[in-house]
């Protein structure tokens, strides 16, 4: 969620301006197979795409280097990867079916978006949250 400011005399309103992620189709199927394919560990990409006023448009995917995939986590050292202001944030896997973030997910957010798929990896289980934890529209294009 943004505010976007703007100036009324005497105040100054803070106008709520709701965030939107738009997926290709095509980057969903990729991420539903690289879960598949790392199961019963966590799986994680990075994601590309463009940010504009909050709506993000997501048509790429990077496999990090140096990734570290386990039952329970997944990570990559940051500090590894080249400089790219196409990096709009990450998408993982949860095993366990819960697509919610964890708190580790929370504390270790890349970017402006994070994605959570959950087993058994369908299309109906992917979902968008910012940095706060809470739930951001996802829309498959």
């Amino acid at each position: 969620m943004f505010f976007k400011i703007t100036k009324s005399k005497p105040n100054i309103i803070l106008e709520k301006t709701e965030r939107e992620i738009k997926l290709k189709k095509d980057v969903l199927d990729s991420i539903l197979s690289y879960c598949q394919m790392k199961h019963p560990n966590e799986g994680i990409l990075i994601l590309r795409g463009k940010s504009k006023k909050g709506n993000i448009l997501i048509d790429g995917l990077i496999i990090p280097p140096f990734a570290f995939n386990a039952h329970s986590s997944s990570g990559f050292p940051h500090y590894m990867l080249p400089a790219d202001m196409s990096y709009v944030g990450t998408v993982h896997s949860h095993p366990s079916g819960n697509a919610h973030p964890s708190v580790t997910d929370l504390n270790n957010f890349f970017q402006l978006i994070s994605l959570i798929v959950g087993f058994p990896y369908e299309d109906k289980d992917i979902f968008a949250w910012d940095s706060n934890g809470n739930a951001v529209k996802l829309t498959i294009i």
